[in-house]
């Protein structure tokens, strides 16, 4: 596997295999995204002002990102992460008492909360199914979630590509079922863009937000919400600012800028710095330029090897088959013992930079494999772990 390192600013020093969590961003997109904030720092008022270009720079984004996830530009609107879009869709539904929300039990903590606080203000409640594991066959899915459907599921919840477990789940056909029954289905792909291929349209979910600094190597503060052209006059915006106008739900009505009202009513709240979106087409550039689906193959390759490596030494079954593991991100069950202790060791006498966590039954380690890791960095991570989880797993 070719490594890609020198185009990183990633410590040398740290075997850095936690891609997942935050990205890391390539030394030229970096460089992108410095000149966009200096070019704000030297005439803010014209660079903020979107007559004088920042609506067109923020279009130039969308038009680039959209060509990625077979949408039109008008679709999608640029936001800073992934959790800020999905509190905005979260918080625009009309929930009612009793009405119910239908999710999994490997949802994103920080989602978890908000529907527990939309469930607080409304009146709504959340109801979850269990995904049976190992996940080996697309039906256990949707059959699991279809069984969860009653009179009153309002809405439906899934993450495409898991964060703690690491699957990618086949949401196609519960999309779809969730349609035909009047449910808005709200998908969480924070991890999917750059990871998977994608086509919006075509899975037709009502609303979908995904991050652009993890797999698209974007700077931090760089993510998108999709909304189904029909449900966007619904949306409201978190912050009412210089973008919103009081006929934005009338038919036919124009934003303030120029765009759509779901256009500028969220892109345009008050006083941030847009850079890191600005930046996203130079990502998908230096993608192409480094022909990321040969590395990223290459990457699935070596996370593949690394989990059956584990796999051999712990004696413990993967979560899922490989169709439904995420392509450069495995989620390794371990012998039980204290995550916390386990993250620690490996910091601190291995310098490795990896989540360790519990999930349910399992102590669970993440490992991410983007295009500057290495061999050398996997066979250090299981040398590691052979040495480690003996002694901690003896005190448990």
């Amino acid at each position: 596997m070719q490594n890609l390192d020198a185009f990183f600013l990633l410590r040398p020093d740290v075997t850095f295999l936690n891609h997942g969590s935050f990205g890391a961003c390539p030394r030229p997109v970096f460089e992108e995204y410095q000149r966009w904030q200096l070019q704000l720092e030297s005439q803010p008022v014209a660079f903020l002002d979107p007559a004088r270009g920042l609506s067109g720079w923020m279009r130039d984004a969308r038009v680039a990102m959209a060509g990625m996830l077979g949408t039109a530009p008008d679709n999608i609107v640029g936001l800073t992460n992934a959790t800020y879009a999905l509190n905005i869709v979260a918080q625009s539904l009309d929930l009612k008492p009793g009405d119910e929300i239908l999710t999994t039990d490997h949802e994103y903590a920080a989602l978890e909360k908000t529907w527990a606080y939309v469930c607080r203000n409304t009146g709504a409640v959340i109801k979850t199914v269990a995904v049976p594991l190992p996940l080996t066959d697309e039906a256990q899915f949707t059959d699991a979630i279809l069984a969860g459907f009653t009179d009153k599921t309002r809405v439906l919840f899934l993450s495409h590509i898991t964060s703690a477990t690491a699957l990618v789940f086949p949401i196609e056909r519960a999309v779809a079922e969730a349609r035909k029954r009047g449910i808005y289905t709200v998908i969480d792909g924070a991890h999917t863009p750059g990871h998977i291929p994608l086509n919006l349209d075509a899975l037709d979910a009502d609303f979908y937000a995904g991050n652009c600094h993890k797999w698209i190597m974007a700077p931090k503060g760089s993510a998108f919400l999709h909304v189904r052209p029909a449900l966007q006059a619904m949306i409201n915006p978190l912050v009412i600012s210089h973008g919103w106008t009081e006929d934005a739900k009338l038919p036919g009505t124009k934003g303030v800028f120029g765009n759509t009202p779901f256009i500028d009513g969220l892109e345009m709240q008050g006083t941030r710095d847009p850079s890191a979106w600005l930046t996203v087409p130079a990502a998908l550039q230096f993608r192409a330029d480094h022909d990321w689906d040969k590395v990223a193959k290459a990457c699935q390759r070596l996370a593949q090897d690394t989990a059956a490596r584990v796999r051999a030494f712990t004696g413990l079954p993967a979560l899922s088959s490989a169709t439904f593991c995420a392509p450069q991100m495995v989620s390794m069950p371990v012998p039980r013992c204290d995550p916390a202790q386990l993250k620690t060791r490996l910091y601190d006498d291995y310098q490795i930079e990896i989540p360790c966590f519990d999930w349910q039954d399992h102590t669970i380690v993440r490992v991410s494999v983007q295009g500057y890791n290495t061999e050398t960095q996997m066979d250090h991570l299981v040398t590691a772990l052979t040495e480690i989880l003996p002694q901690l797993s003896a005190k448990t």
